[in-house]
């Protein structure tokens, strides 16, 4: 089978595992009334059919961790990854809430499609109904995803391995999120090394190094490998984010999908604004950075500044620093011999997909 082929049977076989889940929960959800069936036939809708990031890092590295390219992942694999795709739609739903959002990738999100279809509700009972129901949904995907480790059929040693790596993904995920919407208020200083902080622990731990670890828990890796894979997982995750923060002010929104400049509107404390803040340009971005109305002939002044006083040159050097370092922990694990040349390779081909990314 060609790497395409098994890379589509593997996306296949997780978005079965996916549905199954969904399908299960909604089955049971009938007892409880025909709103609550709805709710996750709604929320199956809005979350399958993803691009299976997470779920596909961890397969992929774990086949490669186990030197059998040729077999078909173990059900335990697929079942530990649908879960951490479930943790992701838990994040998200709760992400939208935190941020107000009533659309995702140019569609209504499950906040904004409930709230209009809400019946006899008033506007702002639907919109206040959509949300609670949101944030409740990511509470049950986010037990259904500890309860779906807890499960795994896997040894005792590794389940509890899994357990304490979920814990802490959650831990500090939470940390993450908590520390970005102090920031966005102003409850704590944008410093650059808090802002980086905040991008491990909000995005890279359990977009990277949650798979990563998880893969070498399930192959059997010895705990140095699931160290490196730990650090090699924080990098490529502050890379992605770094990347998405360029993207946003300076990409194609018609490439990447985002509101254009939706983060100068929204304020958001990123590293390009962290090292703009120590320039000579930032009294004249200041001025409307944060503004809701701002126009896209003053967010593409602001982009000029950010680009003419080196932020993005800045960002896009720390973007070269965070790959450069995966090269060198895979290069020193390879030496060592903690991972293999097969893993080394399958991890720099995610790294190869990052760089230069559009979207």
């Amino acid at each position: 089978m060609s790497p395409t082929a098994i890379h589509e049977d593997m996306g296949i076989r997780i978005e079965e595992a996916l549905r199954r889940r969904f399908t299960h929960h909604g089955d049971h959800a009938e007892r409880y009334g025909a709103e609550f069936a709805a709710l996750w036939r709604a929320a199956a809708d809005h979350s399958l059919g993803g691009k299976l990031v997470r779920p596909r890092l961890l397969l992929d590295i774990h086949r490669a961790l186990t030197d059998d390219t040729e077999a078909d992942p173990p059900l335990a694999a697929i079942d530990v990854a649908a879960h951490i795709e479930l943790l992701h739609y838990a994040f998200l739903l709760h992400d939208d809430v935190i941020d107000g959002d009533l659309t995702r990738r140019r569609r209504p999100n499950l906040i904004g499609s409930l709230a209009a279809s809400a019946p006899s509700a008033t506007e702002d009972g639907a919109l206040h109904w959509a949300r609670s129901s949101a944030i409740l949904m990511g509470d049950l995907l986010l037990t259904a995803a500890v309860m779906g480790f807890a499960r795994a059929d896997v040894p005792e040693q590794v389940r509890l391995g899994l357990l304490e790596l979920m814990e802490q993904t959650i831990l500090e995920t939470v940390a993450g999120e908590h520390t970005d919407v102090a920031l966005s208020h102003g409850i704590v200083a944008p410093e650059l090394d808090t802002v980086l902080s905040m991008s491990v622990y909000k995005t890279a731990t359990y977009s990277f190094s949650l798979p990563l670890r998880a893969a070498a828990l399930l192959a059997g890796a010895s705990p140095h490998a699931e160290r490196t894979l730990t650090s090699v997982g924080r990098h490529i995750g502050l890379a992605y984010q770094l990347q998405d923060d360029l993207l946003c002010v300076f990409g194609d929104h018609r490439a990447h999908g985002k509101d254009a400049f939706s983060d100068l509107r929204e304020g958001k404390e990123t590293a390009i604004i962290a090292y703009a803040r120590s320039t000579a340009a930032w009294p004249r971005i200041a001025r409307r950075f944060g503004a809701s109305d701002l126009s896209l002939q003053e967010a593409g002044e602001i982009r000029d500044l950010l680009r003419e006083c080196g932020a993005e040159g800045f960002a896009i050097d720390l973007v070269g620093d965070q790959l450069d370092a995966v090269h060198s922990l895979l290069a020193d694990a390879e030496l060592s011999g903690d991972i293999g040349p097969d893993a080394a390779g399958a991890i720099l081909h995610t790294v190869t997909r990052l760089e230069g990314r559009q979207a």
